[in-house]
């Protein structure tokens, strides 16, 4: 690995790793045992995958020193493949989980004063999302401003219980109206369009009780 041709720059910059998980680069909580059976990684796949990230850290390691091979434990290194420890590695960044870095952009706070409802969503709602991705951290912002919060999503493997304690008032699964996962993603327009004819239709009911 040579670093020798990095702009000057990089070293007065501030970089922001904007990451929702926490996952180091290796390991059983690593990119390659978390996430790469969601990608469809095999069992040998993710020892494979797994042994070329422990490489790139020993590469980057050799250029940059201790500080790179400390980076690839710390939270957020085994976001998006490994991408998150290129960023803390070589670019010094500051980790940030996501949903705070956007929320912040789009200053969420101050739109939904007044707000009837509020829609989020996710293509997979899982144990992860409740990790603090986007759709708990639109939560806790409705909660914030005691505005009720809806999830639509492409599945979700939570059971009604857990969705109900998590504090959303529904969810809405495009699996629940479709009879297989491509038909789900094939039609999902029309989908959507149902799910956002039923919760208008809730809204209403609610806002006219």
């Amino acid at each position: 690995m040579d670093v020798s041709g990095l702009h000057p720059g990089i070293s007065s910059a501030q970089f922001i790793l904007a990451a929702d998980v926490d996952n180091p680069l290796t390991g059983e909580r690593g990119a390659a045992a978390v996430f790469g059976p969601q990608k469809g990684a095999s069992e040998q796949d993710v020892s494979e995958l797994d042994a070329a990230l422990g490489t790139f850290r020993d590469v980057l390691a050799e250029a940059l020193g201790d500080s790179a091979r400390d980076a690839a434990e710390a939270p957020g290194a085994g976001a998006a493949g490994g991408v998150g420890y290129a960023a803390l590695a070589v670019l010094n960044a500051t980790r940030r989980p996501g949903i705070d870095v956007v929320l912040d952009l789009v200053n969420l706070d101050d739109a939904v004063t007044g707000a009837d409802l509020l829609i989020t969503g996710e293509g997979s709602l899982d144990e992860q999302s409740l990790g603090g991705k986007t759709p708990v951290g639109v939560l806790k912002v409705g909660q914030a401003h005691d505005v009720p919060v809806i999830a639509v999503c492409g599945r979700t493997t939570l059971d009604r219980k857990t969705l109900e304690d998590t504090g959303f008032r529904a969810t809405h699964a495009l699996s629940d109206l479709a009879p297989d996962a491509q038909t789900s993603m094939r039609e999902a327009p029309r989908l959507l369009r149902e799910v956002g004819h039923t919760v208008a239709s809730e809204l209403a009911s609610t806002l006219n009780g």
